[in-house]
């Protein structure tokens, strides 16, 4: 049994940084990828970055790129969400997912998701 378990929302104010945590339990994706995505009231589910493990790539949304980082620690199984100079429209909830894809950015092509953390940003 695969578990996604996000972490680290909350209420900021613009400008101010929030780090979110994926902590994964089961079988892991050291040879897939996982994905941060995000969706706000009304709209559809959104991608904001994802992680390969195997071969270490890296790929953001241009919404998020220069102000999010996405890594992992394999010994904790763990994926973070490392978001600066948030902006109001960076509200939503955030879902971690996962996939035994090499690289996936559609939410279709991941079967496993975290229950979201919502994060708020205030101007």
């Amino acid at each position: 049994q695969v578990q996604l378990v996000e972490s680290g929302g909350g209420l900021v104010q613009a400008g101010d940084s929030l780090r979110l945590s994926c902590a994964v339990s089961g079988r892991t994706f050291s040879n897939g990828a996982m994905g941060w995505f995000r969706q706000a009231p009304g709209k559809e589910r959104e991608f904001v970055a994802a992680i390969n493990w195997s071969g270490g790539g890296k790929y953001y949304a241009d919404s998020v790129k220069g102000r999010f980082t996405i890594s992992g620690d394999s010994a904790k199984n763990t994926v973070y969400l490392q978001m600066n100079s948030l902006k109001p429209e960076d509200t939503a909830v955030y879902y971690c997912a996962g996939t035994y894809k090499t690289y996936a950015r559609y939410a279709r092509e991941y079967a496993y998701w975290g229950q979201g953390t919502q994060v708020t940003v205030s101007s």
